[in-house]
């Protein structure tokens, strides 16, 4: 995620990183290809009494508009959602490690287990939606058996809030909780068991295929074809006019392409790893441990993962 300070309007428009532009960069070359084309060949396929208006772009450019709308917002909405999801994590592990310790005050050692059990399940959660190997960020906070257990399971995650759930039933069988404070932890257990479920089907549904390559296919069809209609009014004006055009709805295309999975590594995707490091030192710092992990903070980019 791209962490800006405010600056000037200006300036701002000639950001690069955080912008969708690199990645368009060669589409919209593309289209600078098919303007040159439409200049040079203007006067022989109107030799030819081709006519290609601007009327039909207009309309087919108001319909795209409003499709990349709703694709757009779709892929927001995935966003924010995955936000809430992972903002609900946080609270949560809070309110657990808060209860923990409000009821069993004179238990550090199960204080210190179910913190580390928690900055595990989020580091876990992180690597699972990013597809990556866990074993370094577990390997701080699990035993040597329950490292191996996580790891050699097909569903880390899932595992780790088993432990949790089979930490917090081993007090419930010694005693130290009562019937309803077991029902209140095992109720914030069913809040991550919420939020894990909640973002494996973000991760695992994604918008469906046939709309993002229709409204794909109409996008590209639409900026090859413009500068064949610009170019009778325009002639070498055509090129200039046609990129911005383009960059508008190729623009959007792509933002909302990134969008739809909000758990990646590019510049408008979540900093898991930066709310993951939130997590653990706010578990930390509940029991009183020091020294924290150093807060992240955005690189010479201003990106925070």
């Amino acid at each position: 995620m791209i962490i800006r300070p405010h600056q000037n309007w200006f300036f701002r428009l000639f950001a690069w990183h955080g912008s969708v532009l690199s990645k368009i960069t060669f589409r919209l070359s593309l289209n600078v290809l098919m303007s040159i084309v439409a200049v040079i060949s203007y006067q022989w396929y109107e030799q030819l009494g081709v006519h290609l208006t601007i009327a039909p772009f207009s309309l087919l450019g108001i319909a795209i508009a409003i499709f990349l709308g709703f694709r757009n917002n779709a892929g927001y909405s995935r966003f924010v959602e995955a936000r809430n999801l992972w903002g609900s994590l946080l609270i949560t592990e809070r309110t657990l490690l808060r209860q923990i310790k409000s009821l069993l005050p004179d238990e550090p050692a199960v204080q210190q287990k179910v913190a580390k059990l928690l900055i595990a399940f989020s580091w876990s959660l992180k690597h699972q939606l990013r597809g990556t190997d866990p074993t370094a960020d577990l390997y701080h906070n699990l035993t040597g058996n329950e490292l191996a257990e996580v790891i050699a399971s097909p569903m880390p995650t899932n595992r780790i809030l088993l432990m949790l759930g089979q930490e917090i039933g081993k007090l419930r069988r010694q005693g130290l909780l009562s019937d309803i404070t077991f029902g209140l932890i095992d109720d914030k257990l069913s809040e991550l068991s919420h939020t894990l479920g909640g973002c494996e089907r973000l991760a695992s549904t994604p918008v469906p295929f046939a709309y993002t390559l229709i409204l794909q296919r109409t996008v590209y069809l639409f900026c090859s074809l413009l500068p064949f209609a610009l170019v009778t009014d325009l002639h070498y004006m055509t090129p200039f006019v046609s990129v911005f055009i383009s960059y508008t709805f190729l623009s959007w295309d792509s933002l909302a392409e990134e969008l739809e999975d909000p758990f990646g590594v590019s510049a408008n995707h979540l900093p898991l790893n930066a709310i993951c490091n939130t997590i653990e030192r706010n578990l930390l710092e509940m029991n009183d441990q020091s020294p924290l992990p150093p807060p992240m903070k955005p690189d010479e980019h201003f990106n925070l993962i």
